[in-house]
């Protein structure tokens, strides 16, 4: 198909997939490893996240839904208390005025994550469960899979700062495999710590399809792990990781329009992969949208005759993403 292999966003996809497939077996993960994309900070969002992590923990993380939970949430779940206690006393201060903690608890305890009641005028807390230790490592790949001098002196300054933040265990790049080794001409523009993959698709994605030229150094030592002084960076690193467990790498149909009639999935080795009938391309969110010149909403016939009521092809396809990292989460 022409265009099927052209951009960065394509690239990324098959990334993440051949990451779900091989991982943890290619890498020697002692755990599971959820796979997310378009992950980050506000000053820096990384192509693909790998979250390895401990099967127990990852198990009690059910316990607290599928959706992801953002920094308030985490505030208060992470340190609610086993028995009825007042949310002053159970909590610490937050730095901030406690009405704002007083939504987080309404919040948590309209999605059934926190225990309620009301003893006087006394909002009492217990959690439903102890929220777990389920994150062993993170590991954060930048694809580019056109690499070359110039796209290399680009990257070396955004993964200087990726080995500096220390946020992410691993640091790797991704890049299309050339038939032969990455040069080291292009790896000394790297910091030595980062690794290197090269991909190559041209059979579809399955899990052969990279090798690694250059393994990483890891980033964070074991100091960093028993959280000394690290207390601010460990947040950081629950709050991409819930991200990653809550969103993974299928969510690009929140940014795209299957809704349009030529939207459809087609499979690219053990991929499914978003495509454009009315171009024969792999779309990228900029082109798939209401702007495009061959987007056309699906006809209201399609959202009645043979498809569920609720929606059309273009609600199926979400579904089937939906369902797709859903069972991928109960394999973990």
């Amino acid at each position: 198909m022409t265009g099927w292999d052209d951009s960065e966003f394509a690239f990324e996809l098959r990334v993440c997939r051949w990451a779900e497939l091989a991982w943890e077996r290619q890498m020697n993960v002692d755990g599971h490893a959820i796979v997310a994309r378009q992950i980050g900070t506000k000053r820096r969002r990384w192509d693909t996240v790998i979250i390895e992590c401990d099967p127990v923990g990852l198990a009690a993380r059910s316990a607290f839904g599928s959706d992801e939970l953002d920094s308030d949430l985490l505030d208060v779940l992470v340190h609610a208390p086993a028995e009825w206690t007042w949310y002053r006393d159970a909590l610490d201060h937050p730095g901030y005025p406690w009405r704002y903690v007083r939504e987080s608890i309404h919040r948590a305890a309209d999605r059934g994550l926190l225990k309620t009641r009301k003893r006087g005028n006394r909002i009492e807390i217990k959690r439903i469960a102890p929220y777990p230790d389920w994150v062993n490592r993170i590991v954060a790949i930048e694809n580019k899979p056109d690499l070359d001098a110039s796209a290399a002196r680009a990257l070396s300054a955004q993964l200087t700062h990726d080995v500096r933040a220390r946020l992410a265990d691993e640091v790797w790049v991704a890049t299309a495999d050339t038939d032969g080794s990455v040069s080291p001409a292009l790896l000394k523009a790297f910091p030595v710590e980062v690794g290197v993959l090269s991909c190559s698709f041209s059979d579809g994605v399955n899990a052969d399809s990279t090798r690694v030229d250059w393994y990483p150094t890891a980033i964070r030592s074991d100091a960093d792990r028993e959280i000394k002084g690290g207390q601010r960076s460990v947040t950081k690193r629950l709050v991409l990781a819930e991200r990653a467990y809550g969103r993974g790498f299928r969510s690009y149909h929140r940014t795209m329009r299957p809704d349009c009639r030529h939207f459809e999935l087609k499979r690219d080795g053990r991929a499914l992969l978003p495509a454009c009938a009315a171009k024969g391309t792999l779309p990228t969110p900029r082109e798939c949208s209401g702007s495009c010149p061959a987007f056309e909403p699906e006809p209201p016939i399609w959202r009645t005759r043979n498809y569920p009521i609720e929606g059309g092809p273009g609600k199926s396809v979400v579904r089937l993403l939906r369902e797709r990292r859903r069972r991928q989460r109960e394999r973990l």
